[in-house]
């Protein structure tokens, strides 16, 4: 799916190899066929709005809203299992089905981070990946009204993936139960945090880190399809593929 790849190369750290690829960027969301024209507009928007901006000012952006704090953490299981041992399992999990489509992961790279992810699900066919997104619907409704709250365009990208997924939110009811929420991107917020913070170390204190932003799958992927991901240096073909859920 086409528009899968876009949306995670556009929710993935900001680096110039996007400015050089913009016209292909904007003629590829033109040219889908899945989302509505309201969301396609959107994702077009914003697309436009970056892509003929600074790139330094998109970083800092970037780095304001995913890096600060953990109410838009773009690891998937950090919302839906926090910091319990049920999270290392679910990645365990992941991981297994990336390389039972022959993904090849980096150690260093966690593999629910939503780009990642995204990239993913770009290489499993449409039916699989509207029914993996489904699976994560509710993470994916939750950080799209958090980014409606604070006025950031970046809801574009989310509202566009739930539309892809198909699936049965009610956006009214997610702003209803996190309207009361306090943001924990503030300073007093990041301090409390640093003070709760266990200190760790060793060995320990290298493994437990959320990796750097920009985590994304490796060039030798699509192993199972003998062609591999790239970035827009060949035209993208859609192909179906076989992925097993959990």
């Amino acid at each position: 799916m086409d528009i899968l790849k876009i949306i995670s190369r556009l929710m993935d750290y900001p680096t110039p190899t996007l400015f050089d690829h913009r016209d292909q960027i904007l003629d590829m969301i033109e040219a889908d066929t899945l989302l509505p024209e309201i969301e396609k507009r959107q994702l077009l928007s914003f697309a436009t709005r970056r892509l003929t901006g600074e790139l330094l000012d998109w970083q800092a952006d970037y780095d304001g809203l995913f890096e600060r704090g953990r109410s838009l953490s773009l690891l998937i299981y950090e919302h839906l299992h926090g910091e319990s041992r049920d999270r290392g399992q679910a990645m365990v999990n992941l991981l297994a089905q990336y390389r039972a489509a022959g993904l090849d992961i980096s150690v260093k790279e966690l593999p629910d981070y939503l780009p990642l992810f995204l990239e993913f699900l770009s290489t499993q066919g449409a039916e699989n990946a509207k029914g993996w997104l489904q699976d994560i619907a509710p993470v994916l409704a939750v950080l799209c009204v958090r980014l409606q709250k604070r006025d950031s365009d970046y809801e574009a990208l989310f509202s566009a993936l739930l539309r892809v997924s198909s699936a049965d939110i009610d956006l009214e009811q997610v702003r209803e139960q996190i309207k009361d929420e306090q943001r924990d991107d503030t300073q007093k917020a990041l301090d409390k945090v640093w003070e709760e913070e266990a200190v760790t170390f060793g060995a320990d204190a290298q493994n437990s880190g959320c990796g750097t932003a920009v985590t994304r799958p490796t060039a030798n992927q699509r192993r199972d399809q003998n062609v591999p991901i790239q970035f827009f240096d060949d035209p993208i073909q859609s192909q179906s593929g076989q992925a097993m859920r959990s």
